[in-house]
Formats: C-alpha cells, structure tokens, sequence
C-alpha cells in the first residue's frame, strides 16, 4: 500500500506551488490536514478532491 500522505512540502511539490500556498489553505480551510506534532499531514485524496473542487471544468 503506498503511502498517500505528504508533508506540506511534498503537497507543494505535487502542486508546483510553494510551501506558504499550502499552509494558506489549510489556514483558509480550504485543504483538509492533520496536524502530527509540529507538522502538518496532508492525505493525497484531500489534495485531489481539492482540485475536483476549484476546477474550472463544467459539471
């Protein structure tokens, strides 16, 4: 089983933003995430559905 959870740096990458953009959003509540110690953990799927939600894509 792969392991779909990212560090906000990992997020960024997989999104070619920077790091600041990622905790913008789970700030704005925008990107759901997990908070483990000092660090934030994002669920791949939690990006995805991100994305499916501010696609420009008519439905």
């Amino acid at each position: 089983m792969p392991n779909n959870l990212m560090t906000v740096s990992q997020a960024a990458e997989y999104l070619k933003v920077c790091d600041k953009t990622i905790r913008r959003l789970i700030a704005k509540q925008e990107l759901t995430a997990s908070k483990v110690g000092n660090s934030w953990r994002i669920q791949r799927g939690d990006i995805d559905k991100y994305l499916s939600k501010n696609s420009n894509l008519v439905k």
